[in-house]
């Protein structure tokens, strides 16, 4: 295996790895920036009030995008399979 093969799959690794967590982390950073601004606003600081909305609307990303996160899981290790067997 080449230092190029190496390089590939590293990079497609990498682009999976953004690819499958945007989706969780930027619905947490917008619910996040809800809860802060509604706690700004009505002056309630709960800690609970800013973690149970993000693992409620988490859980249910992740049950929706469950299947689409294994494909593409699934594709990448095959791809890092077929690049192994051409060796």
């Amino acid at each position: 295996m080449s230092s190029g093969d190496v390089l590939t799959i590293f990079r497609d690794s990498i682009f999976t790895m953004l690819t499958l967590s945007a989706p969780l982390l930027l619905v947490s950073i917008g619910i996040g920036l809800i809860i802060a601004i509604f706690q700004a606003a009505t002056q309630i600081h709960e800690q609970t009030l800013t973690f149970v909305p993000k693992i409620v609307v988490s859980a249910f990303l992740l049950l929706m995008l469950g299947s689409w996160m294994i494909t593409v899981l699934s594709e990448l290790f095959q791809r890092v399979c077929s690049m192994a067997l051409s060796l």
